[in-house]
């Protein structure tokens, strides 16, 4: 018979900041071990749940993707095991980061010189219509 102890999926959110229908997802596709269950059949937590979901929430958050983060929680539990797959995984999330910056400076650029070009004209001239309307009047081609 499954403990009493434990927190309801509700506590668990409100203690990591995630939604029921999130944690759920993430069982559903097997981050997050299955709870126990109470008498009434209810998900009761451990604090095992919840340091695996702050775990999965905090690479969220660092823009990490599920395989990536899946594979991370792998290596977590076990310890010993050289440190070379976790550096990997980072280095080539950050290079998709730094990418990511190039590609939105070259948006902040063009968005600020469509607004600097039609604060105060008209439609029938307004660089920002003029600009969606045809890609190749952008400055940069990375956006």
């Amino acid at each position: 018979m499954p403990s009493r102890s434990g927190m309801t999926i509700g506590e668990l959110s409100r203690r990591t900041g995630v939604k029921p229908t999130t944690i759920r997802f993430y069982e559903s596709v097997g981050m997050m071990p299955q709870p126990p269950r109470s008498e009434g059949d209810r998900r009761l937590y451990e604090a095992e749940h919840l340091e695996r979901l702050t775990f999965i929430k905090h690479g969220r958050e660092l823009g990490f993707e599920m395989d990536a983060i899946r594979a991370l929680l792998d290596l977590a539990v076990k310890p010993n095991t050289p440190c070379d797959t976790a550096d990997r995984i980072a280095r080539e999330h950050l290079a998709e980061v730094e990418a990511k910056l190039v590609r939105l400076g070259a948006l902040r650029d063009e968005l600020a010189r469509m607004v600097a070009s039609c604060a105060t004209g008209k439609v029938a001239t307004c660089r920002i219509i003029e600009t969606l309307a045809d890609h190749g009047r952008c400055a940069h081609a990375e956006h």
